[in-house]
């Protein structure tokens, strides 16, 4: 993308000021979206982004500088002013030196060799098995992106990385209606890969699935409240877990200390059945890639073990302020950003029961099936979620579907009240927004079983 010569001028002129260390990050990003509403394709668009960043840091101060070109005049400047904002001495510059490593995210079908009219099909046979679960779907909304991004990272430390990105996404949503009452159902898919993607599910499935949870909750009745045992699906509950407890494993909130892990390296902060884990090295996994956006290869990170806290998300900042090793969590949402501490796949590992037997095993209580959105206080923990689809558990079996529902709680509380976990794992896709930035997270959880956790309702 820039040549090594280029890139070793540039970091020159960025630390010719001053500063103990200075990154060049450039990216080149395709991205193709379409949406198709009321049966009628309604966008379909092309976007090339591409530029480059400057970020010149001298102990905890950062300076950061971006600029929508890859011409070296632009470049030089970008790095004059990114060094001008850290002025005092300077810790120089190593030799650059490529990191190789084969990423292993393989892209069998890329999205460009796939031609729109057919990427038009699939959004026109998801609205079609959508609306053909049944005639009160009166609504269906289905979207497409794909997006390839060409990465180049180096820096004063001597890095030199390259990385290509490659990711597909798919979603529905479908709205049913019934004596005055509506109700919406969604599913997504997406991953790290090609188009290849739809050879393992087909988008028509998607559209099914969604439009089957709209109608199911057309039966819903209001949700109860209080205290009971709640049991989470595989998957979806895993962005409870990710917002509730993962962002305080980040280490820009270890360092500002408000974090409620801050600390507690060793302290046993789960159940015993719980072992959290950030894996961002994951071959075709949606937060996966080969390296962060720092340049140091991804990997998998145990954060939790056994309820034991056994470790952070750091990035090379954080990493080196904290006299720790970056995790490969640097992540950022373009050129444009800084990176900062991220989740990549985050998720809790399978436990022996299955399914069924917890299920079995709750007399009373809440099934959480599908999550909608929620709000986490980061500093302590406390969250609350809606549930977009959720039933009632009576005498060990699921019954009536509820509408309504909210999660209210604490992390740390869910985290201990886990008595029991499935071996059904499933990971899920999402966009984790933090500090204006939104960037591509997996999380995932098996089935699992809380106790004592409220449940919002709004039956009276």
């Amino acid at each position: 993308m820039l040549s090594e010569n280029l890139v070793s001028k540039v970091l020159g002129e960025a630390l010719k000021e001053g500063g103990d260390f200075a990154e060049l990050y450039a990216e080149r990003r395709h991205t193709v979206s379409m949406s198709l509403e009321d049966s009628r394709l309604e966008r379909s668009s092309t976007g090339l982004d591409a530029g480059v960043s400057i970020r010149v840091t001298r102990g905890r101060a950062v300076s950061f500088v971006s600029v929508d070109s890859m011409e070296e005049r632009d470049l030089v400047e970008a790095a004059r002013l990114a060094g001008q904002g850290l002025a005092g001495d300077s810790a120089g510059m190593k030799q650059l030196e490529l990191i190789t490593l084969t990423s292993p995210h393989v892209i069998e079908v890329t999205p460009a060799s796939v031609a729109a009219r057919e990427k038009a099909a699939m959004l026109q046979a998801a609205d079609a098995a959508a609306r053909g679960a049944g005639g009160e779907i009166v609504q269906a909304s289905v979207g497409y992106q794909d997006e390839v991004s060409e990465i180049m990272i180096a820096n004063s430390e001597g890095v030199l990385a390259a990385d290509s990105r490659t990711r597909v996404r798919f979603s529905v949503r479908a709205v049913g209606a019934r004596d005055g009452m509506m109700q919406t159902g969604a599913d997504s898919m997406g991953a790290h890969r090609g188009m290849e993607l739809f050879e393992v599910r087909d988008p028509a499935d998607v559209g099914l699935v969604a439009a089957q949870k709209a109608l199911i909750m057309l039966d819903s009745q209001p949700s109860p409240s209080g205290k009971m045992t709640v049991v989470l699906h595989r998957g979806f509950g895993g962005v409870l877990f990710h917002e509730a407890c993962g962002h305080g494993l980040e280490a820009d909130s270890i360092e500002k200390g408000t974090s409620v892990f801050a600390g507690r390296i060793g302290e046993q902060v789960a159940s015993g059945l719980v072992t959290l884990v950030d894996d961002g090295s994951i071959p075709g996994e949606w937060g996966s890639s080969t390296f962060d956006d720092e340049g140091t290869p991804t990997q998998r990170t145990v954060l939790i073990e056994e309820g034991r806290l056994a470790g952070f998300m750091y990035d090379g900042l954080r990493a080196r302020n904290l006299g720790a090793v970056s995790t490969g969590n640097g992540r950022r949402q373009s050129f444009r950003h800084p990176p900062i501490p991220r989740m990549t796949n985050t998720f809790i590992h399978a436990g022996t029961s299955k399914p069924e037997e917890i299920i079995a095993a709750t007399e009373k209580g809440f099934y959480a099936k599908t999550l909608a959105g929620g709000q986490v206080e980061p500093a302590s923990g406390d969250f609350v979620f809606g549930v977009s689809e959720g039933y009632t558990i009576e005498g060990g079996r699921v019954t009536t579907p509820l509408r309504g529902a909210t999660l209210i709680g604490n992390g740390l509380n869910a985290l201990n009240n886990i008595d029991m976990v499935a071996d059904d794992f499933e990971m899920h896709i999402g966009v984790c927004g933090k500090d204006g930035q939104g960037v591509p997270a997996g999380s995932g959880q098996p089935t699992l079983r809380i106790l004592d956790m409220t449940v919002g309702g709004t039956e009276i």
